[in-house]
């Protein structure tokens, strides 16, 4: 074969790599992440994961093709028809998790200190929730599926304030709650 033959096919693809990973990617990273659903079956919430891979793939020649990686009702009903992927389908980014999160702590303040939220530190500093028996929960600590749950019962609290108070109640014996000492008892006392 020639150097001409090589050097077309080598243009080609390039040409069609410029082409092809666009759309691949782009699919990859829509599709990517924990998603909440509602189920078809259940009209409960599940937590969802679509095969973002092979949504890349299948973007590169053609639309994306959509399939579950993982599902929170699986194993027992992985043989389900996976028309929970309508909904994703439809509305990829408001069925995201973080962005589910992201969104119902917009406008918010933090029930102890009241700061207001700004942009959530996915990374680190996260935001925690304040549940009902007064005890702070990280987002590590829920289920996917349970996230709704929990928003409809929990209140908004700041990185610092979810520290402040997992300390505290971790370490009872290292805190000293001077609250309860008023001014005037101090003054009092050391001016004897």
């Amino acid at each position: 074969m020639s150097f001409e033959f090589y050097l077309v096919v080598l243009v080609l693809a390039v040409v069609g790599l410029y082409l092809v990973v666009p759309f691949a990617a782009h699919a990859y990273l829509r599709y990517r992440g924990k998603r909440i659903i509602t189920c078809p079956e259940t009209r409960r919430p599940a937590a969802v994961q679509v095969d973002a891979r092979h949504a890349a793939l299948t973007a590169a020649i053609s639309r994306p093709e959509l399939r579950l990686k993982t599902c929170s009702r699986w194993p027992e009903r992985e043989d389900c028809g996976q028309e929970c992927l309508l909904q994703v389908e439809l509305s990829p980014e408001d069925c995201l998790v973080r962005n589910m999160l992201t969104s119902w702590y917009t406008g918010k303040r933090c029930v102890s200190c009241e700061k207001e939220f700004g942009k959530i530190a996915w990374l680190d500093r996260k935001p925690a929730l304040l549940s009902l028996e007064g005890k702070t929960v990280e987002w590590s600590e829920l289920t996917p599926e349970k996230v709704p749950d929990t928003l409809a019962t929990h209140f908004p609290v700041c990185w610092d304030c979810h520290i402040t108070e997992s300390f505290c109640r971790q370490h009872p014996e290292m805190i000293v709650d001077r609250s309860q000492i008023s001014a005037g008892i101090h003054r009092g006392q050391s001016g004897h």
